[in-house]
C-alpha cells in the first residue's frame, strides 16, 4: 500500500496533473540595482527597517530549559537597543508575538518590556498568529506608524518550547475553581471527594489543528503526496539548509544572533544549536515521523521544536534621519492569505508570493533575496511546484497561468528554519534580518519574505534595501 491509498491521509492527488521540476541550488550572483523605482509603502510612509537582532535559537529542553518566554524577549529587548544605540525613551510602542503562551505573562510584550528596563510609560501588547506572528507584529507597527499614531516602534517575538503549559483535564479543572469558591469546610471535602482517578489525566498540548485534529507533519506527509515529492528530494533539501546554515554561522553571516548569558547558568550561548549537517546515508536511514510506515517526512526533514526570540526596530525615514539611524531597508508591501486548512495547510507561500508580488508591481525576477520560512522540506517543494504548475493556478489561484519558480540560487542562501531553528512566534523577524542583511551582503535591491501558518493562512512581506544600508 502507498500513501496515495491511505484514506484520511490524502484527499487530493496534484501529482498527475503537476509538471516535473528540476531544482537549480546554484551560488546567487550579485547584482546592483537603483532604488524606489517600485514597491512604494501603504499610506505613501517610508517606513524603515533599521536593525533586528535575535537570541541564539537552541532547540527545546537545552541551555534555555529553566527560562521563562518574557527573560528571553528581555534579552531580544536590550541587545537590540544596545545594538542600535537607541535611548529606550525613544520608543513609543512595542509589539511582541507568541503562540504557547504562558499564562502567567498574558501580555508578554509588556512583561518583557518591564523585565528589559523600558518605561512603564512604554505601551506594549501582544498579538498571535500562529508562526507569522512576529510577522503580524511587524506589519501591526507599520499601521500604527501609517496611519501617524507613532513613530518608533519596536516589533518582535518569542516563543518557549521547553516549558508548555499542561492544564488539568476539564472535570478537575472545574472540581477545582468550584471548590476554591466553597462556602463551607464541608463543601470543599464534598467536592474533593467527587474528584475520580480519570480526572488526573491532564490535557496535553499537541502542535496539531484544532478545524482537522491533524498535526503539521501530517499534513507535510499529505503534500508531499499529493504533489509527487519523494523521500529523497526532502532529504536533499534538507541537507542543504544546514549546510548552508552551517557556512553562513562560519563566515559570521548570522551577525543578527546575539550572545546569551543563560541565568543562573555557567554558560554563555553564542550560537544556534539544531545547525548539523549529516550525509545522504544516515538521513535515509531515519523512520518516519508522523505517517507511519509509509510516510516520508522525518525528523531530519522536519523544522524542531525550538526555543527564542527576536527584536526589530521600526520606524519612519525622517525620524530614522532625526535620530542619525542608518537603516538597512525599507518595509514596502505585505500581505496575509488564507486557504483550505486540510490539504492546503502549509501552502500559503504559493498564494502570498503572487499576491505581494501584483501589489509592490514587481516581478519574480525583480527579487533578489528570497527568505521563505522552512516548517518541513515537503512543504517548500510543494509550494514551488504549485507555483509552477498552470493547473494549480488557474484552479486553485483563480490565474491565468502559473506564477513560475524564483531563482532558487538567492534562495534561503544562509539556510532555513530546517536548521537554524524555529521558534514559533519569533521566525518571522529573523527572516526579515536575514533578507536585510543578505540585500546588503549580496547587493540586491529586493527581498521578498514568505511564511505558512497554522489554520492555513500565510504571510507576504516585500522589503528594499535603504541607500544607507550598513551592516
Amino acid at each position: 500500500m502507498t500513501i496515495l491509498r491511505m484514506r484520511n491521509v490524502l484527499r487530493l492527488d496534484y501529482n498527475v496533473l503537476l509538471p516535473k521540476i528540476s531544482y537549480s541550488w546554484a551560488t546567487s550572483s550579485n547584482a546592483s540595482r537603483n532604488y524606489a523605482t517600485k514597491g512604494d509603502s501603504p499610506a505613501g510612509k517610508n517606513i524603515v527597517y533599521v536593525d533586528g537582532v535575535r537570541t541564539p535559537f537552541l532547540m527545546s529542553g537545552t541551555d534555555y530549559g529553566k527560562l521563562m518566554p518574557h527573560e528571553l524577549a528581555a534579552h531580544a529587548l536590550l541587545s537590540l537597543q544596545r545594538k542600535t544605540n537607541i535611548p529606550k525613551e525613544m520608543i513609543d510602542y512595542i509589539v511582541y508575538g507568541t503562540v504557547i503562551q504562558e499564562v502567567t505573562t498574558a501580555n508578554i510584550a509588556r512583561e518583557a518590556a518591564l523585565a528589559a528596563g523600558y518605561s512603564d510609560r512604554t505601551p506594549a501588547h501582544t498579538v498571535t498568529m500562529a508562526c507569522i506572528s512576529s510577522n503580524m507584529a511587524m506589519t501591526t507597527g507599520m499601521g500604527l506608524i501609517a496611519s501617524g499614531a507613532y513613530d518608533v516602534i519596536v516589533a518582535g517575538g518569542v516563543e518557549s518550547m521547553s516549558d508548555i503549559p499542561i492544564r488539568h483535564s476539564r472535570p478537575m479543572r472545574s472540581i477545582m475553581l468550584k471548590a476554591a469558591k466553597a462556602k463551607s469546610l464541608g463543601q470543599t471535602l464534598s467536592l474533593l471527594a467527587s474528584i475520580r482517578p480519570k480526572h488526573f489525566m491532564p490535557d496535553l498540548p499537541a502542535v496539531s489543528e484544532f478545524s482537522s485534529g491533524e498535526t503539521m507533519g501530517h499534513s507535510g506527509d499529505r503534500l508531499a503526496s499529493a504533489f509527487g515529492i519523494s523521500r529523497s528530494e526532502q532529504d536533499e533539501y534538507s541537507l542543504r539548509s544546514h549546510k548552508l546554515a552551517q557556512k553562513a554561522q562560519q563566515d559570521g553571516n548570522l551577525s543578527d544572533m546575539v550572545p546569551f548569558k543563560v541565568p543562573n547558568v555557567n554558560k554563555t550561548v553564542d550560537r544556534d544549536n539544531g545547525i548539523r549537517v549529516s550525509s545522504p546515508e544516515n538521513l535515509a536511514k531515519l523512520k518516519p515521523a508522523f505517517v507511519k510506515p509509509y510516510g516520508t517526512v522525518t525528523a531530519a526533514n522536519a523544522s524542531f521544536l525550538t526555543d527564542g526570540a527576536s527584536a526589530a526596530l521600526i520606524m519612519t525615514e525622517e525620524k530614522a534621519k532625526q535620530l542619525g539611524l542608518k537603516p538597512k531597508a525599507y518595509l514596502r508591501q505585505f500581505t496575509y492569505v488564507s486557504q483550505d486548512p486540510v490539504d492546503q495547510l502549509l501552502l500559503g507561500p504559493a498564494y502570498a508570493i503572487p499576491k505581494v508580488l501584483n501589489l509592490a508591481k514587481l516581478s519574480l525576477n525583480d527579487i533578489g533575496v528570497w527568505e521563505v520560512h522552512e516548517a518541513f522540506a515537503a512543504q517548500i517543494l510543494a509550494n514551488l511546484k504549485a507555483m509552477d504548475s498552470d493547473w494549480f493556478c488557474q484552479q486553485y489561484m483563480k490565474r491565468s497561468g502559473k506564477v513560475g519558480i524564483p531563482d532558487l540560487a538567492k534562495w534561503n542562501a544562509w539556510g532555513g528554519s530546517l536548521s537554524i531553528g524555529h521558534p514559533f512566534a519569533a521566525t518571522g523577524v529573523r527572516l526579515a534580518t536575514h533578507t536585510a542583511n543578505r540585500m546588503i551582503k549580496e547587493d540586491q535591491q529586493f527581498g521578498l519574505i514568505a511564511a505558512c501558518a497554522a489554520g492555513g493562512q500565510g504571510v507576504g512581506m516585500i522589503m528594499e534595501r535603504h541607500p544607507d544600508a550598513k551592516l
